[in-house]
């Protein structure tokens, strides 16, 4: 079996690492990775060591059954309890497997947040807001601190394009999903005649890049600074505090206005450029590893349709994995937006582990 090779590298690893610490001749950041390793393994030993011992106990049931000495009684009770352990085992192997399921290296880290309005106008605008909106709330109730780093609002309090922040733990493993278009049917509050109107965003999640996860070099940017503007373009500044960096050998371009400080402007924008260079890169290797891009819910394809939030019929669509849910009311405010995520990391899991099933 596939797997249990896999487990068994695992393990083997394990004790390598518990070997090495107790040497006592690492180094302090030698020992701390070693430290972190063994700890983010050792789940899956002590679900190893449940499943083993479970299977031990299994073997020694079917022992006692096979047993034409054992009386009557003894095998009524061994026969009672191989039942109920042959009812554990495949839920302790799932966990098992799920546990070692590869896991992306980049789920501990936090996010960039990016919304667009697209298709639709002032209500694709306003769209965006709600979008932004909804994923303030999640964050909040999940104690992570969202902080903008650039917004361009229009005069009816929605945004053409709105960045942030997200912080906190575990942030990038979930909202990853998000990554798409989201489509809205509703009356637009503009609309006289009751019409449902149609229009779209897009949702971008980059996970945030570190300075050592690739280098930039200074000669490839070009920095421009200007006034910072308002809605309705009015100046919000009298300095030119706002901050636009062009990578110029990807040509992607990042603003940032959002502080009085021109030097913060800088910070923020430079950690929106690294991250939107890392995920190209993460994209780039994940192409060529075609076949798991396809077996990820959470591919992170920007022009894919993702979800669709139907305001007449109070519905919210999750296209990718045909979840339909009925309170739209409380998804759009955050409240239930946990769980179409959760349905989402567990639709991935689900074919990852069937991957798994058709390597063993």
């Amino acid at each position: 079996m596939g797997w249990i090779d896999n487990l068994e590298r695992v393990l083997a690893r394990h004790r390598e690492l518990s070997d090495g610490m107790a040497g006592g001749d690492l180094s302090a950041d030698v020992f701390r990775a070693y430290s972190k390793e063994y700890a983010d393994l050792s789940p899956l030993v002590e679900k190893a060591e449940a499943f083993k011992a479970a299977q031990a106990e299994r073997a020694d049931l079917e022992g006692l059954l096979e047993d034409a000495e054992s009386d009557a009684e003894m095998r009524a009770l061994a026969r009672e309890e191989l039942a109920a352990l042959e009812e554990r085992l495949p839920e302790i192997e799932r966990e098992l497997k799920l546990l070692l399921l590869p896991k992306d290296e980049a789920d501990d880290r936090n996010a960039i947040l990016e919304i667009r309005a697209g298709t639709g106008g002032d209500e694709a605008a306003l769209f965006a807001g709600d979008l932004f909106r909804m994923y303030q709330r999640y964050c909040q109730a999940e104690g992570w601190r969202l902080e903008v780093i650039e917004a361009s609002e229009n005069e009816i309090g929605g945004y053409s394009q709105i960045v942030a922040e997200v912080s906190g733990e575990g942030v990038f493993g979930k909202l990853k999903y998000e990554s798409g278009v989201h489509r809205v049917q509703r009356v637009p509050e503009t609309e006289s005649g009751g019409r449902i109107h149609t229009s779209a965003a897009t949702v971008a999640v980059l996970p945030e890049a570190e300075e050592v996860d690739l280098e930039i070099d200074e000669g490839d940017l070009r920095v421009d600074t200007y006034r910072s503007q308002g809605a309705g373009g009015q100046h919000v500044n009298t300095t030119d505090s706002a901050v636009r960096i062009t990578h110029l050998p990807s040509g992607v371009v990042v603003t940032c206005q959002d502080e009085k400080s021109q030097h913060k402007n800088r910070a923020k924008a430079m950690k929106v450029l690294r991250a939107r260079l890392y995920e190209a890169e993460r994209e780039r290797q994940i192409s060529e590893r075609a076949e798991s891009r396809k077996m990820q819910v959470g591919s992170g394809d920007r022009s894919e349709r993702i979800r669709t939030y139907n305001f007449p019929q109070g519905r919210v669509t999750d296209h990718r994995i045909n979840l339909t849910l009925y309170k739209l009311d409380k998804v759009i405010t955050g409240e239930a937006l946990g769980e179409v995520i959760d349905a989402l990391i567990l639709e991935d899991r689900a074919a990852r582990l069937a991957a798994i099933g058709e390597d063993a």
